[in-house]
């Protein structure tokens, strides 16, 4: 069993949702951090946690940035973190799992599943062991409270109850002291 550090600067929290129920507007977290305990031998012993600053969330756009860390959304100055901790790991095939866990956003936590696959392990210049992942799930922010939205006049609403989640991760091991 080994332990890994996220590389951040390698990797992404990202997030999709439709506006207007046509159009995607996608989005991501800046400041996050997460740890992995990975048993190569049995990656159904492995641990993930994950602790993102949740008002780190950026879409490019300033304005709608804002809407979303106020307490029509996020509020992001009662509900400072969006965590995840891992409960079980099942194999779905060579190098792809089903990492299930607790997903607490907005003050409130439901178990949800994600599809993992890992996309590669090698080690970097340095001497450092990495490994790739890809894992993708889709939520209903209402599940965790974010009930905002704004009915529009053809029908529909304006942001929709759906997000797909998607974080393309690359973990770090620092190489043994000599």
């Amino acid at each position: 069993m080994a332990t890994y550090s996220i590389d951040t600067t390698h990797s992404e929290i990202a997030f999709t949702v439709r506006h207007m129920m046509f159009a995607k507007v996608r989005g991501q977290f800046r400041t996050w951090s997460a740890t992995l305990t990975y048993d190569a031998g049995s990656p159904a012993a492995s641990k993930v946690q994950v602790e993102i600053d949740a008002a780190s969330i950026d879409t490019h756009e300033a304005q709608r940035d804002g809407h979303l860390r106020s307490g029509d959304f996020l509020d992001t100055e009662k509900f400072a973190k969006i965590t995840f901790a891992s409960k079980r790991i099942e194999s779905s095939g060579k190098g792809r799992y089903k990492l299930a866990g607790d997903l607490t956003i907005h003050g409130v936590t439901n178990e949800v599943t994600l599809e993992v696959e890992q996309t590669g392990q090698g080690k970097d210049p340095w001497g450092n062991d990495r490994l790739g992942f890809n894992a993708k799930t889709t939520i209903l922010r209402s599940d965790f409270g974010l009930k905002w939205n704004q009915a529009l006049e053809a029908g529909g609403v304006l942001v929709s109850d759906k997000v797909e989640i998607e974080a393309e991760v690359q973990v770090v091991q620092a190489a043994a002291a000599a």
